[in-house]
């Protein structure tokens, strides 16, 4: 970075930093990642200068005669990696992709029907105030209080919303899901199934979750989380989807441009380009199993530890904890596991009696620190560390006497991590330097 350097030390000095912290931290939100250089590359490249409204071949303005060659061959790529016939590659980001499916296939406050957000939907599954609410009705399945799905429950409720779209797809939800359900439920009310896999699109082209390809009419994914790419966002139209409406990637396509975007980002769409490539390497499949033995033994080791996990575990690559019997908010935990360098987000768990806000629970996952080497026995460590954390918090908040209320309350944490301090900085450096063991790698 020899010319940012000189041109904009302070930015240059914050992405330093920025390296600096990542290096030195256990990456465990589950929709983050880390992509190899090379896709930092294409990413960081020339691509970004050109302007590309429209398709290959179609396009609004002269010089695409390398950029159609770029996003055609991150379209080829998408669609024999994922076994699909039509693959969008142009969406900015995840929500945009699934607003454009909405606008394509929905008139205004046509129904759409998804996995409600405190349940662990996507905000763009139908939560309030987002514009898939607000353009559109909005009906919402939940779990039960097992934290599993009710299929039987979605089909009575399908039945009397009469969704024209029902959204399979999670953000907080552990376990699998049952495509093939979701399809009959789909069918049986003459409804669109929309199958979002923007979690588990990396453990699905290594063949370690089952693939929605067979059941949905249309997929969308955003392209980092488990598929280790830039961020960024695809859509994809099945074969059941073209026996549906021969005409759906037409319809997506104008949803797209002009409906919701202009240029495309043709840097970004070379990095999933790349990023594709590496997916389809032997060696991804390899990382894929190991993402989910090693949430296999972070659920082994918090059960040990007496953690309550929504559901009882998890069938993929993240899990959802519920504090409740830490009597700590999810806030707090964060933020203490934060000043031991293990990043995690606080958040809601089913039937939580708190609010969004100030949840009762943290969500966690494994493909960030899987991408550094990280196996089970490096698991069991972090749970330990995790448990410690989280004890001694709870602990001095029972100390101090906080009430719930108070703890909601930025100071009132502050207190509880001033006096865990010395506990902590010495749990930092357990993190540090089992980070520095394996370090963020350079290529896949």
């Amino acid at each position: 970075m020899k010319y940012l350097k000189k041109t904009d030390p302070e930015i240059y000095s914050l992405i330093k930093a920025e390296k600096k912290r990542q290096d030195q931290t256990l990456m465990m939100i589950p929709s983050e990642n880390i992509v190899s250089l090379a896709v930092e590359e294409a990413v960081g490249s020339c691509l970004g200068n050109k302007y590309a409204e429209g398709y290959p071949n179609k396009r609004y303005y002269q010089g695409q005669t390398v950029v159609d060659q770029v996003e055609l061959l991150a379209q080829e790529r998408a669609k024999k990696l994922f076994k699909v016939e039509y693959v969008n590659v142009q969406p900015y980001s995840g929500s945009p992709a699934n607003l454009a499916v909405y606008f394509a296939l929905l008139k205004p406050q046509e129904t759409i029907m998804g996995l409600s957000l405190s349940a662990g939907g996507h905000l763009t599954h139908g939560a309030n105030l987002n514009a898939s609410s607000v353009f559109f009705r909005s009906v919402s399945y939940d779990v039960g209080k097992d934290g599993f799905i009710n299929y039987d429950e979605v089909e009575k409720l399908a039945i009397k919303a009469k969704p024209k779209i029902i959204v399979a797809g999670t953000t907080a939800y552990p376990r699998l899901l049952d495509w093939k359900r979701f399809s009959e439920i789909a069918k049986k009310v003459d409804a669109y199934l929309m199958a979002d896999i923007s979690h588990i699109a990396g453990l699905i082209v290594a063949g370690v979750y089952p693939s929605p390809v067979e059941y949905a009419d249309v997929i969308t994914s955003t392209t980092h989380k488990t598929l280790r790419g830039p961020r960024g966002a695809i859509i994809m139209v099945t074969k059941k989807g073209f026996r549906k409406d021969p005409e759906l990637n037409k319809k997506i396509d104008k949803a797209i441009i002009p409906g919701l975007q202009g240029g495309p980002h043709l840097n970004t769409i070379a990095g999933i380009a790349t990023a594709l490539k590496e997916a389809s390497k032997k060696s991804f499949k390899t990382y894929a199993q190991q993402i989910l033995k090693n949430a296999k033994q972070l659920e082994i080791s918090f059960k040990k530890f007496g953690f309550n996990l929504v559901s009882g575990g998890t069938d993929s690559h993240l899990l959802l904890v519920d504090l409740r019997n830490f009597n700590l908010l999810g806030n707090t935990a964060a933020e203490l596991l934060e000043e031991v360098n293990i990043v995690v987000n606080r958040n809601s768990v089913p039937f939580d009696p708190n609010p969004p806000f100030f949840p009762s629970g943290i969500r966690l996952g494994t493909p960030g620190i899987t991408s550094r080497g990280l196996k089970e026995k490096e698991m069991k460590l972090i749970s330990e560390i995790i448990f410690k954390v989280i004890s001694l918090g709870s602990k001095l908040k029972k100390e101090l006497k906080l009430k719930d209320e108070q703890e909601r309350k930025a100071v009132y944490r502050n207190n509880i991590i001033s006096k865990a301090k010395p506990e902590l900085l010495r749990l930092r450096q357990e993190v540090i330097k089992l980070c520095r063991k394996f370090p963020i790698p350079k290529s896949y």
